[in-house]
């Protein structure tokens, strides 16, 4: 009787609170917005002679794509790539292919082990932004010699060495994704 006059008592047969769900905005939009800001921070006036900040909007994408595996369908390289072309200052078409190529090969890794932790996300995560830079620099325009490649190593080695930062930036955000918000109604 009591539980007729409160509803709030109410519960589901698995006993969570009736009423409550997932946002789908903010279910959908915190990954790609995410990715999206991080493919901005070209446009921040950082000054260096050489590249040091890691690719953000690429390695946020893997990093996504690594924790939350069914979240980026394999399209997502298209137009996630695109927006990066026009801030990276790449030629356009090269992040499409890049992001892409990213996508497809973490694809292929996860479906070929039969386990996953932290440390081979980490390496795979290395694996990816190493020949992402590489191509990237490749792709470039300019004539590539050892001394422009060696250029790339602080970057690289930023990218690699932070990726646990951005692994626990990326499950904070998935916790702020996965808030459940009441239902009004």
């Amino acid at each position: 009787m009591i539980s007729r006059l409160n509803p709030r008592s109410r519960r589901d047969a698995y006993g969570s609170k009736i009423n409550r769900a997932h946002s789908p905005l903010l279910a959908h939009a915190i990954p790609w917005g995410s990715i999206l800001l991080g493919s901005l921070v070209p446009l921040l006036p950082i000054i260096s002679s050489a590249p040091v900040v890691p690719p953000m909007g690429f390695v946020l994408m893997v990093t996504w794509r690594l924790l939350r595996p069914g979240l980026l369908p394999l399209w997502a390289g298209v137009p996630l790539g695109a927006f990066d072309d026009l801030f990276s200052g790449q030629p356009f078409g090269s992040g499409i292919l890049l992001f892409s190529m990213a996508l497809f090969v973490i694809e292929l890794l996860e479906d070929r082990l039969p386990w996953r932790g932290f440390w081979q996300d980490w390496l795979t995560a290395a694996v990816v932004i190493a020949a992402y830079l590489a191509a990237a620099a490749m792709l470039s325009g300019t004539a590539i010699t050892v001394i422009q490649l060696t250029l790339i190593l602080p970057q690289l080695l930023m990218s690699v060495l932070l990726f646990p930062l951005f692994a626990r930036f990326v499950a904070l955000l998935d916790r702020l994704r996965l808030l459940r918000v009441r239902k009004l109604g």
